[in-house]
C-alpha cells in the first residue's frame, strides 16, 4: 500500500493542476481523468473481465484519499466510479456490465444520478417520476434535481415509481432505470450556484423511453438497491477531505507565521484522522460484502459537519488562502448532499436500536 501512495504521490507531482477544495464535486477534467485510467485507477475495483484492475476498496481508498488531499480535478469519473461501477456489479446483467464497465475503467463513460426531486428533499420514498410500462420497455416521466454533471455525463441512473405509491408501504414499486442524457424526452437545465459555477441541474424526463435492457436489477427492488448505492455516496473520504487542501493552507501558514497558531486547529486534524479510520473501516466492510448503511451515515454526518468547521477556522483567522473564498460559498451545501445529516440521523438512530 506504501508503494502505491507513494506513485499516486509522484503522479500528482507530474501534473499541472490548480487545487480546489471540493474538487471531487466540481472539478471536471476529463484529459486527467483518461491519465488517471491510464494507470488503472479508475475502475480499481471493477473486475479484469470487465476491464478494471481488480484491487481492493483499501487501495482505492488509498488512491483517492490522496487525490482529495491535494485537490485534485476528479470529479469527470467521480460519480461512476464511486457509485455507477458498484452497482452494476451487484444487479446488473452482464450485457450491462460489458457495455459500461470497461468504458469507466478507461475514463470515457460519466455517469450522474437521478435521485432527488423538487419539494421532497432528502425522502426519496416519496420520489414522483413515474415509469410507465410500454411496448420493449418503459417511459420515464418526472424532474430530477442536483444532477451533479448531467450537462456533461453520457447517463444517469434514474429512480423511478414503477406502481402507485401505498401508504402503507412506502418503499414498494419503485426501479432504477439506466437513462441515455441524450435521448428523445430529456431536458437538462443548468442550476448556477450563488458563487456562479455550473456542476449542479435540473432533468426534466418527459416519456422518455427505456428499454427492458437498461432497467437495473428487478423492477420493484429501487429501494433496497438505492439504500445499498448509498453506502458507497456517503462513506468515502471526500466526505472529510473536500476541505483538507484549505486546512493545509492554514497549517502551513501558521508555520510562516502569517496565521495565529490555535488550539482548534490540533482538534480539527484529530478528528480527521479518526474519520479516517472510520472510513477505512466502512471500506473493508464493503470489500467482505457487508452492509455498511448506517456506518456510512455516521461518516458523512461527522465528516460533513468536520468540513465546515474547518471553513469557519480559516475564515476566523482569515487565513491566506485563495481556497477560503470558494469554501465560504460552497460550506451551506456539505450537509445538505447526499442526504441532510438531520435525515441521517434518524438513520443511525434506526442503526444503533439493531445492534
Amino acid at each position: 500500500m506504501d508503494d502505491l501512495r507513494a506513485s499516486v504521490r509522484a503522479f500528482l507531482r507530474s501534473r499541472d493542476f490548480t487545487p480546489a477544495v471540493d474538487a471531487w464535486h466540481a472539478g471536471w477534467n476529463e484529459e486527467f481523468t483518461r491519465a488517471l485510467a491510464s494507470r488503472g485507477w479508475v475502475g480499481m475495483t471493477i473486475p479484469k473481465q470487465y476491464g478494471g484492475s481488480e484491487r481492493t476498496f483499501l487501495e482505492r481508498f488509498t488512491v483517492t484519499e490522496e487525490l482529495l488531499a491535494a485537490g485534485a480535478p476528479v470529479a469527470a469519473h467521480w460519480i461512476a466510479d464511486r457509485q455507477i461501477a458498484p452497482s452494476l456489479l451487484a444487479h446488473g446483467t452482464e450485457e450491462q456490465k460489458h457495455a459500461f464497465l470497461p468504458a469507466i475503467a478507461r475514463g470515457e463513460c460519466f455517469f450522474a444520478i437521478g435521485m432527488s426531486e423538487p419539494d421532497t428533499g432528502s425522502d426519496l420514498a416519496s420520489v414522483r417520476t413515474r415509469a410507465e410500462r410500454t411496448d420493449g420497455g418503459w417511459l420515464l416521466t418526472g424532474t430530477k434535481v442536483w444532477t451533479t454533471g448531467a450537462h456533461r455525463a453520457h447517463a444517469f441512473l434514474v429512480l423511478a415509481r414503477t406502481t402507485p405509491r401505498v401508504p402503507s408501504d412506502r418503499h414498494a414499486g419503485l426501479g432504477q432505470f439506466i437513462v441515455d442524457l441524450r435521448a428523445p424526452g430529456i431536458t437538462v437545465r443548468p442550476i448556477v450556484t450563488m458563487g456562479g459555477e455550473h456542476h449542479f441541474n435540473e432533468v426534466a424526463l418527459t416519456g422518455t423511453f427505456v428499454p427492458d435492457d437498461r432497467v437495473l436489477g428487478r423492477v420493484g427492488d429501487g429501494w433496497p438497491q438505492v439504500t445499498s448505492e448509498l453506502g458507497y455516496e456517503r462513506s468515502g473520504p471526500e466526505r472529510y477531505l473536500s476541505t483538507f487542501p484549505l486546512l493545509a493552507d492554514v497549517f502551513a501558514a501558521t508555520r510562516r507565521g502569517g496565521v495565529p497558531s490555535h488550539p482548534g486547529l490540533g482538534h480539527l486534524l484529530a478528528r480527521t484522522a479518526a474519520l479516517r479510520h472510520l472510513s477505512r473501516g466502512v471500506a473493508a466492510r464493503l470489500q467482505a460484502g457487508e452492509p455498511a448503511d448506517h456506518d456510512a451515515a455516521l461518516t458523512k454526518v461527522l465528516g460533513t459537519s468536520l468540513e465546515g468547521e474547518v471553513v469557519e477556522l480559516a475564515d476566523r483567522l482569515g487565513a491566506p488562502s485563495p481556497l477560503l473564498a470558494t469554501a465560504l460559498l460552497r460550506r451551506a451545501g456539505f450537509t445538505l448532499r447526499g442526504g441532510t445529516n438531520e435525515i441521517l440521523r434518524g438513520v443511525i438512530a434506526r442503526g444503533l436500536g439493531m445492534r
